[in-house]
């Protein structure tokens, strides 16, 4: 839901972008970027410490990008972050659609088991 968050603030960050919306601008981007700032304070190194410091590495790349936005307002850089933020919307939603498609098999698995000794 954050990712959802982000992409939409991106969004009509590059909308005002635009229209020269001064003020439409550094809310969406401002709103994005603290999305983000939160994604990063939320990653957990205890439980594959390499993975959280490539997903925090990705998200401080996309902090640094809005900030810049927010300075330069451009929209092309802008398109890049949206870019970004889609991709990992949706590789974190491949990642839950394989962990509850493995929980299934796991609980079918259980289930017939359990028929089994019964």
């Amino acid at each position: 839901m954050l990712l959802d968050g982000a992409v939409k603030f991106a969004r009509q960050g590059r909308e005002a972008i635009e229209r020269k919306d001064y003020e439409g601008i550094y809310s969406g981007v401002s709103q994005c970027r603290s999305i983000v700032a939160e994604l990063i304070t939320s990653i957990r190194d205890d439980v594959d410490p390499t993975l959280a410091e490539r997903v925090r590495g990705v998200y401080m790349f996309l902090f640094r990008e809005l900030l810049e936005v927010g300075m330069s307002r451009d929209g092309a850089r802008l398109d890049r972050v949206i870019e970004l933020l889609e991709y990992e919307r949706e590789t974190w939603a491949l990642v839950i659609r394989k962990l509850t498609r493995e929980r299934s098999v796991v609980t079918a698995t259980e289930s017939a088991a359990i028929s089994v000794q019964a």
